[in-house]
């Protein structure tokens, strides 16, 4: 063998872990994070583990893959350890698929079928079947990713079949005979297989390898059994790496694996010499081949399966014991965030799936913050006002750790579909944070009217109730929308927030009417124009996602500026007589207003014809030294009254600017 053999060799070793890899990320991009999904919800019990765990790992081709998913489960609570036993146990017999399809390179036959089933027969096949579908994707994601396991699979087999020729010369070698001798002792073969295993964090790749160097003919079963007992124990090495700096429960499920393989190799290498010492099984001497590795391959595997299955419960005690209870570390990520574990970056499908739900359920507390601020203005509770600011920083602390992982996310390989879900995130986690924020000022408005003693009229509390039911039913259709990428739900926002803008316009006169007859106080028209405005930027931030959504997922501009446009408005003009229907005011009052607003008498701005306080003059203000009955300042009242028209301009600006981003007037 010469230094041009050699080359070949680690050519081939380099084709068939390039074409492993290509395959096992293109399987994982077209599960799109459905398998892990099933994996996470599934493990009631520990033989539906061992099923999914078989069944997964047999997919992406990786026991490491699943086990590191596992143990990212069990960091976030996502898992229990004892659910965890049943996926390592499955995830070690899924792994044996791989041997069976490399042991197709073994076959042989002169008949047509036989032939076609050789690696050398149907790859070439597979490889021109690959490249079509990948060079013709043409932006769908899928067929790409169909192309590229394809043309995985041709390029492993193909590196499999270079190595299998490289080493085939080496039958003959004395040095590479006495190498291999070494290896029938079961000591040095068991760390062979170990070091091999742990260098290329891939027992899959390593039996290639040894079923590669099977064609010689030079390697017994007396040497190949301890080296695919060491490859066992070797690819353990991948998830003890994965579990540092992780909790105690994820070092421990890495424990479990590393327990589960290292006692099953050496329960089961101590039974078979100890019966070997009495029966001298004849096969050890005879060459060992490709079918023959993935037999012992699977029924080692197995055996541990069934002997182990009945003590899960042992190895997670013995995990427990080896990683005992520490106190945490005190500035750990709540634990609702904890699932944002970078160890799911591995698998982007699953990745973005996690990031969705707990985008949903940053969603959820907005509402949830929305439904105080709403009952605070009722009936203020020091219990509640303390909820809506706990809930405003949760929603902060879910806004930095989303757009920080969504970051880690969007620079993996992803499928057009989570592509998208990664860029609506990215826009739409900034518009639910700042929905709760504009929750608690109103709330913050509500304890102000509590603790000066402003009171808004019954009829006018009413009215607002009115509104502000409006609001939240239109936040909640918002995060409907969201969680299910529903398009149409979507569009309707835009219909719903425009009706809800007119009900603040009458809300406004009717509190300015009531001003004019005395019926209510400036500094209850102070308040009331802060929440409004306060419900009116949570709408806006509704109509901005929304619009993000159906601009993310609006995919043929022609169609859209051709044909849609006329059913959009239709389908806007029913939405938005709807909403108006559905939500209305309560009759007005009765108010027997001035003809004439006396010209000494100081009046509120708003975006609508000022009202007067009843009785209240310029005289009234100066008695006061210049303050309101809430000890708010003249200038501070011009504050407002600036910052209303400004949010006039913008409402107005923004409903011009509706026909470049696909939304539709009334």
């Amino acid at each position: 063998m010469n230094v041009f053999s050699v080359l070949t060799l680690l050519g081939g070793l380099a084709m068939f872990l390039f074409g492993m890899n290509t395959m096992g990320d293109g399987l994982v991009r077209v599960s799109g994070g459905r398998l892990d999904s099933i994996l996470e919800r599934l493990t009631s019990n520990r033989l539906k583990g061992v099923l999914l765990g078989t069944a997964v790992t047999a997919v992406i081709q990786s026991s490491s893959a699943t086990t590191v998913m596992v143990i990212g489960f069990v960091n976030s609570g996502i898992m229990k350890l004892t659910q965890a036993v049943g996926v390592i146990m499955g995830a070690n017999i899924g792994t044996t698929v791989t041997s069976w399809i490399l042991s197709l390179t073994g076959i042989e036959g002169g008949g047509f079928f036989l032939t076609m089933l050789k690696p050398s027969s149907f790859s070439p096949i597979l490889a021109v079947v690959g490249i079509v579908l990948y060079m013709s994707s043409k932006g769908k994601q899928t067929k790409k990713d169909v192309g590229s396991i394809l043309l995985g699979f041709a390029v492993l087999m193909f590196g499999m079949e270079t190595m299998s020729g490289a080493v085939e010369p080496l039958a003959d070698n004395e040095r590479f005979l006495s190498i291999l001798t070494m290896f029938s002792n079961p000591l040095l073969g068991v760390l062979a297989g170990a070091a091999l295993t742990a260098v290329l964090q891939s027992s899959s790749a390593s039996i290639g390898i040894l079923q590669a160097l099977c064609v010689t003919g030079a390697i017994p079963y007396s040497a190949a059994i301890p080296i695919i007992m060491g490859q066992n124990i070797g690819t353990c090495v991948t998830a003890l790496i994965s579990a540092v700096g992780g909790g105690k429960n994820a070092k421990r499920a890495a424990m479990i694996h590393f327990y589960f393989n290292l006692i099953g190799t050496i329960v089961f290498m101590a039974f078979f010499y100890l019966v070997n010492a009495f029966v001298n099984f004849a096969f050890l001497g005879s060459a060992a081949n490709a079918a023959g590795i993935a037999v012992v391959h699977s029924l080692f595997n197995i055996a541990c399966c069934i002997a182990w299955f009945p003590f899960g419960n042992f190895l997670v005690k013995l995990a427990s014991w080896t990683i005992p209870d520490q106190r945490e570390a005190a500035d750990r990520k709540p634990d609702a965030l904890s699932v944002l574990d970078d160890r799911f970056l591995e698998k982007p499908g699953f990745a973005v799936k996690i990031c969705m739900d707990t985008t949903v359920r940053m969603a959820e507390l907005t509402e949830e913050a929305l439904s105080c601020a709403i009952s605070l203005l009722k009936d203020y509770s020091e219990e509640q006002e303390t909820q809506i600011r706990q809930l405003e920083q949760k929603t902060e602390n879910y806004e930095e750790a989303l757009s920080e992982y969504l970051m880690k996310v969007s620079g993996r390989t992803l499928s057009l579909a989570d592509s998208r879900e990664v860029s609506i995130m990215l826009q739409c986690i900034r518009d639910f944070e700042r929905m709760a924020d504009h929750a608690a000022s109103i709330g913050y408005s509500a304890a102000d009217m509590y603790r000066n003693d402003i009171e808004i009229t019954d009829h006018g509390m009413e009215e607002l109730m009115v509104y502000s039911k409006a609001v939240k039913d239109v936040v909640a259709h918002t995060t409907l929308a969201f969680q299910n990428n529903n398009l149409t739900m979507a569009k309707q926002i835009e219909a719903f927030e425009e009706a809800i803008d007119e009900m603040s316009v009458e809300l406004r006169q009717r509190h300015v009417d009531r001003l004019r007859a005395g019926r209510c106080s400036m500094e209850a028209g102070l308040i009331l124009e802060d929440v409004i405005t306060g419900f009116e930027h949570v709408l806006d931030h509704c109509s901005y996602i929304g619009a993000c959504m159906v601009r993310v997922y609006s995919t043929d501009e022609a169609e859209s500026a051709d044909k849609i446009p006329e059913e959009e408005r239709i389908l806007f003009r029913e939405d938005y007589r709807r909403i108006r229907e559905k939500y209305v005011l309560p009759e007005k009052m009765n108010l027997d207003l001035p003809a004439k607003v006396p010209e000494n008498t100081d009046m509120i701005e708003t975006d609508h014809p000022a009202g007067v306080s009843g009785k209240k003059n310029a005289s009234d203000t100066k008695k006061n030294s210049g303050k309101n009955k809430s000890g708010e300042s003249d200038k501070s009242a011009k504050k407002k009254r600036e910052d209303s028209k400004k949010l006039k301009k913008e409402k107005s600006d923004k409903k011009k600017m509706k026909s470049k981003t696909g939304k539709k007037d009334k």
